[in-house]
C-alpha cells in the first residue's frame, strides 16, 4: 500500500464510499465510536498513530477524493487551483492592509474591516465558492484560489501592498509534523499548512500575525503542537502570546471557542480583549491558563451573554420546506438592530424540507437525544436531534446546522432546523453580507467561518497595542 499523507485524510467521505458504518471503522482502527464521530466533524485532530490506523483501515484515497479537513467541517466544493479574482476597487491607502490566508468567506476579514481602520487586500483559499463569497464582500482584495504551497510570496508581494497584518486559520491536519522553519522551502509538498502560513509571514514581514484554529490543538500531541507553533513564529522574529477566546464572552449569541495566537514583529506586548459578556458554561479548554474568560471580580461589570432569541427572535416563522423574503417585525434587541444592518429584503430564510420521518423526530425533540421516545433513533451524539435553548447562546454552529441528525440545531419553538439566515446571525454575519453559491455550499460557508465579532475584537486590540 502506498503511503498516504496525514494532511489528506478525508475520513467521512472515504468511509461512506466503502459503505462502512462508523462503529465498524472505530473497531477496526482501535478507536472509540465517539472519537470517530468527533474526528469526522473536525472537532478533534488525529495523532500520527491514529492517522496511520485510519489509513490502514480505509486504504489509500483516490487522488481526486483527497481533501484537507478544515477545523469544523468538510471540503465539499471544487478546488479553485490557479484561479485569480482581481480586486474591483483600489486599496484605500489610509487604511492598514491585511492579508487573509485560508480566508474562507472572509468572516475574520470582515471583523478587521468593521473597525474602519483596516482593509483586506489579499485573500487565499482552496475552494471556489468561498472565494466567490469572499470577493463579493471584499472589493479591495485580490483573491487567490488553490493550495497555498503553489503560490509564491513573490507573487503575493508583487501584486499587493505589504501587509500590516497577516491573519488566517490553516486546516489543522498534519500539525504534529511541524519542523524548524529553516527546513521549510517553497514548493516542498511535505510542508504542512501551518508551515506555509509561517513561510508567507517570514517573507512579508507584517508588523502583526494572527493565527486562529481549533481548541483541540491545546492537547494535541501532548500540548507540543501549540509549543511548536509558537516556537516557529518566534523563530522568524515574532513575540507571541496565545489565548482561547469564547465568542460568547464578546457579544456573539453562540458558544464558539477558538485558539488564537498573536505575534508582534517589533516585540510589542499584546493586551488581550477584556470579555464584555459572561456565560457560565464549561469550556473545551477546561482549566487551561490560556482561556480568556471573565474574572470573578469582573462579572458584575459584564453583561449576560446574548441569547439565541435575542439574535433571531424577530425573524418571521417559516415551516420546513418554506421560505419568506419579508421582514415582519422591527428589531427588538440591540443585537438584532446591528445584525440587520438596514436590510430591506430578508434573504436565506428558508426551512429545510425535512422528510416525514425527520419531521416526526423533530416534533418529539427536546433538550437532548434522550428526550426522544425509545427506539425512535438508534445512534447519534447526545446533542443530536435536539432543540436549541431559547434563552442561552447557541452551541457551536457546525457545517450541518440545517440537519438535526448531525448536531443540536432545531429551532426552540418551530418544527424545523435553523434556516441559513438564522445560522448566519448566530455567527455574527449581518443580513447584508453577500453569500454566493448553492444553499448547501452557503450553509457550510457559514458553519466554517470565523465570527466577524472575534476578528473585530482582535483588530481593535492590535490598534491599541501598535
Amino acid at each position: 500500500m502506498n503511503e498516504l499523507s496525514p494532511l489528506f485524510v478525508d475520513v467521512r467521505s472515504r468511509r461512506k464510499a466503502l459503505q462502512m458504518p462508523q462503529a465498524v471503522l472505530a473497531e477496526a482502527a482501535g478507536l472509540s465510536l465517539n472519537y470517530i464521530m468527533r474526528i469526522e466533524r473536525g472537532l478533534l485532530v488525529p495523532s500520527a498513530d491514529q492517522t496511520r490506523s485510519l489509513e490502514r483501515v480505509l486504504g489509500v484515497l483516490p487522488k481526486a477524493a483527497m481533501a484537507p479537513i478544515s477545523g469544523e467541517g468538510y471540503v465539499t466544493s471544487m478546488s479553485a487551483e490557479g484561479r485569480l479574482i482581481r480586486r474591483t476597487r483600489d486599496h484605500d491607502m489610509g487604511l492598514r492592509p491585511v492579508w487573509d490566508l485560508f480566508c474562507g468567506v472572509g468572516g475574520f476579514s470582515a471583523g478587521f474591516e468593521a473597525t474602519g481602520e483596516f482593509e483586506v487586500v489579499a485573500g487565499l483559499d482552496l475552494l471556489g465558492d468561498r472565494l466567490e463569497t469572499f470577493t463579493a464582500n471584499h472589493g479591495a482584495a485580490n483573491a487567490y484560489g488553490g493550495d497555498i504551497r503553489n503560490i509564491t510570496t513573490d507573487t503575493l508581494l508583487g501584486e499587493n501592498e505589504r501587509p500590516f497584518a497577516v491573519i488566517g486559520g490553516p486546516p489543522c491536519q498534519g500539525f504534529s509534523s511541524i519542523r524548524p522553519f529553516r527546513n521549510v522551502e517553497w514548493g516542498d509538498l511535505r510542508n504542512n499548512l501551518a508551515e506555509e502560513f509561517c513561510r508567507v509571514v517570514a517573507a512579508a514581514r507584517p508588523k502583526w500575525l494572527v493565527f486562529e484554529n481549533v481548541v483541540g490543538l491545546l492537547t494535541h500531541n501532548g500540548g507540543k503542537t501549540v509549543e511548536m507553533l509558537q516556537g516557529a513564529f518566534e523563530g522568524i522574529g515574532y513575540k507571541v502570546s496565545a489565548r482561547v477566546m469564547n465568542a460568547a464572552f464578546h457579544g456573539l449569541p453562540q458558544r464558539r471557542e477558538r485558539l488564537i495566537i498573536v505575534g508582534s514583529l517589533e516585540g510589542k506586548t499584546f493586551e488581550w480583549p477584556v470579555p464584555t459578556h459572561n456565560h457560565g458554561r464549561r469550556s473545551m479548554a477546561g482549566s487551561s491558563r490560556l482561556l480568556l474568560a471573565p474574572e470573578l471580580g469582573l462579572l458584575e461589570a459584564t453583561e449576560p451573554a446574548v441569547t439565541l432569541l435575542e439574535a433571531i427572535g424577530n425573524l418571521p416563522p417559516v415551516s420546513a420546506g418554506q421560505t419568506t423574503d419579508q421582514y415582519l417585525d422591527i428589531p427588538e434587541t440591540r443585537y438584532q438592530e446591528l445584525i440587520r444592518a438596514g436590510a430591506k429584503i430578508l434573504t436565506m430564510h428558508d426551512g429545510t424540507a425535512h422528510s416525514p420521518e425527520m419531521l416526526n423526530i423533530i416534533r418529539h425533540a427536546g433538550d437532548n437525544i434522550n428526550a426522544l421516545p425509545p427506539g425512535m433513533v438508534t445512534s447519534g451524539f447526545s446533542s443530536c436531534y435536539s432543540r436549541l435553548a431559547p434563552n442561552e447562546p447557541a452551541n457551536t454552529i457546525t457545517v450541518n446546522f440545517v440537519h438535526p441528525a448531525s448536531n443540536r440545531c432545531i429551532h426552540p419553538y418551530q418544527d424545523r432546523a435553523l434556516t441559513p439566515r438564522e445560522g448566519a446571525r448566530l455567527q455574527g454575519f449581518s443580513d447584508t453580507f453577500n453569500f454566493r453559491g448553492t444553499r448547501s455550499q452557503i450553509v457550510k460557508q457559514i458553519g466554517n467561518a470565523v465570527p466577524p465579532i472575534l476578528g473585530r475584537c482582535i483588530a481593535e486590540a492590535l490598534l491599541d497595542a501598535d
